[in-house]
């Protein structure tokens, strides 16, 4: 069971919204442009959760592991990062239940917050786009600050703009990275199954909860 929380802060890029259709699209433009075999959304479910750079280097190598020439590299990430600005939310989808759960949250008078690693450019878009935008108090994005999830200054940051204590703050995720930034920071964490963790179960990293939908979490909190 969870305490109840002051404060419920929320991942966007595998717990609101499955953004890989995009992601995937324009890698995939990306190589095509480059000359190198493309991979598909399959494999690029595999490769988001850690940034864009990382996205793309490791879409260049085909792997989730190893590093691609540097020149190629910064070849490619200025034509995926255009490829991105005009994809942002052309293909990506709100996950089931997300919007039921929102509403439910709201209706509980819960301060919500959407923290993410994702540029604020590319979180702004696609959140405006997709009709989430309004649900949220604050958004932190990947460069808000300095620094970024695992770190815990972004779910902090956020505590102490919603007038909320850590210890009784709810981070809702999908990745290790999620639940390492709430640890550090004292929050109570909750997992989805069915984010973007590298093909690995989100319950190895031990949350508070993990759970298949976020439907799951009405009358628990």
């Amino acid at each position: 069971m969870l305490n109840k929380p002051q404060m419920i802060l929320l991942d966007l890029d595998g717990t609101l919204v499955d953004s890989v259709p995009d992601l995937a699209f324009c890698v995939d433009a990306m190589m095509d442009q480059l000359g190198l075999p493309t991979h598909g959304e399959e494999k690029a479910r595999d490769w988001v959760g850690n940034g864009m750079e990382r996205f793309v280097r490791r879409a260049l190598v085909g792997s989730i592991k190893g590093e691609p020439n540097e020149a190629l590299f910064q070849r490619a990430y200025p034509l995926f990062m255009q490829l991105y600005a005009e994809n942002t939310s052309q293909r990506s989808v709100v996950y089931p239940g997300v919007i039921d759960a929102l509403d439910y949250m709201q209706c509980m008078e819960y301060p919500l917050g959407c923290v993410t690693n994702k540029a604020s450019s590319f979180t702004e878009t696609l959140l405006k786009d997709l009709g989430l935008r309004d649900y949220f108090g604050i958004v932190v994005s990947g460069d808000t600050l300095p620094t970024k999830k695992p770190d815990p200054q972004p779910l902090l940051h956020a505590a102490r703009k919603l007038n909320a204590t850590p210890l009784q703050s709810l981070m809702i995720g999908d990745s290790i990275n999620d639940v390492r930034a709430a640890r550090s920071a004292g929050f109570q964490v909750v997992c989805v199954s069915y984010g973007y963790n590298h093909g690995q179960d989100i319950s190895e990293a031990m949350p508070d909860m993990v759970v298949d939908s976020l439907m799951d979490l009405m009358g628990i909190i």
